[in-house]
């Protein structure tokens, strides 16, 4: 595999860590800036709301830069809403600090998954943007549990101005690494709706919509589940999160060659056990060794949704 793939895995480990860190961290969040977790819970509606804007609209702004540059410059906002969130003197502004550091998550995972197909063979493009994701899994390995640790006890404040290093040091890695591609000819903003107009586009994105609707429900509050429901110490929480991300690497590892072999047969299969397993941790959660087997597997089926479906949108959209 190529060292640009290094580069967006590293940038990936970065969106990850500070995507799934607010979960384990929303109690610290509630109780230093009096409120409440279930109000905490909106700053990840925050970072989600910032994904929702930024994916169309930074893709369509950067059409016509080229991928290289558009990839540094969107970790350089990434890192700007991770330092804004650090210094945040109150939850609004954490709130948009949330929102800022959101913005590039969707159109960097975009316009990176594009750079990382062109640099491999055709037959490999899947396991090529699967490598990218594996970033994104390892932070839930390292990134998430390390970051909640150290925001358990330095401040959830200092959890973000690490995750604004790793930013800068992904920058240094896009900027090395990823060698010059050009981007194609679109037309802006309304070539980049055009292809909403085809209905596996909207299939797919529909499909990661409420298909990962049922893994964040449980993933946001999964700390205040582990520690409330099922019993386990806070201390225990960041062993949660690793598992989590232990799934989530091994669904990363599987789905990349299947994905290259039998695109829909590995989506709706993953679907399916996501399905499962979502209906089954309703009832597992009770159970300590029940609940950890199933938050692994919860991890592993529900990305294993990520690489198909990122590769039926690309090739619907192109």
């Amino acid at each position: 595999m190529p060292l640009a793939l290094l580069a967006l895995a590293v940038s990936a480990f970065g969106i990850g860590t500070t995507e799934f860190v607010m979960m384990g961290l929303l109690p610290n969040v509630a109780g230093d800036l009096d409120t409440s977790v279930p109000t905490a819970g909106y700053l990840v509606s925050a970072y989600a709301i910032g994904v929702v804007v930024g994916a169309p609209l930074l893709t369509a702004l950067g059409s016509r830069i080229p991928r290289k540059r558009m990839l540094v410059l969107l970790m350089a906002l990434f890192t700007v809403g991770n330092l804004a969130s650090a210094l945040a003197p109150n939850f609004g502004l954490l709130i948009a600090g949330r929102v800022l550091a959101g913005l590039p998550h969707g159109a960097f995972f975009g316009v990176g998954a594009v750079v990382a197909s062109r640099l491999v063979s055709e037959d490999r493009r899947a396991r090529a943007v699967a490598t990218m994701f594996l970033g994104l899994t390892i932070a839930n390995i390292v990134g998430v549990p390390v970051a909640t640790l150290l925001g358990q006890n330095l401040g959830w404040r200092a959890t973000f101005l690490v995750v604004s290093a790793i930013g800068v040091v992904a920058m240094a890695a896009l900027a090395r690494l990823v060698p010059q591609v050009s981007p194609e000819q679109h037309g802006g903003l309304r070539q980049e709706l055009g292809a909403l107009r085809d209905r596996q586009v909207i299939l797919g994105l529909l499909t990661a919509v409420f298909g990962f609707a049922g893994v964040f429900a449980v993933y946001s509050y999964l700390a205040s589940m582990m520690t409330e429901v099922t019993g386990f110490g806070e201390s225990t929480v960041t062993l949660v999160l690793a598992l989590f991300g232990m799934g989530m690497t091994l669904g990363a590892l599987i789905a990349g060659p299947l994905t290259d072999r039998a695109l829909r047969p590995t989506l709706y299969g993953s679907l399916a056990a996501l399905a499962v397993t979502l209906v089954a941790f309703d009832f597992t959660v009770h159970v300590k060794w029940a609940a950890l087997v199933s938050v692994v597997v919860l991890g592993a089926v529900g990305f294993m949704t990520t690489t198909p479906l990122q590769m039926l949108v690309m090739n619907k959209a192109q």
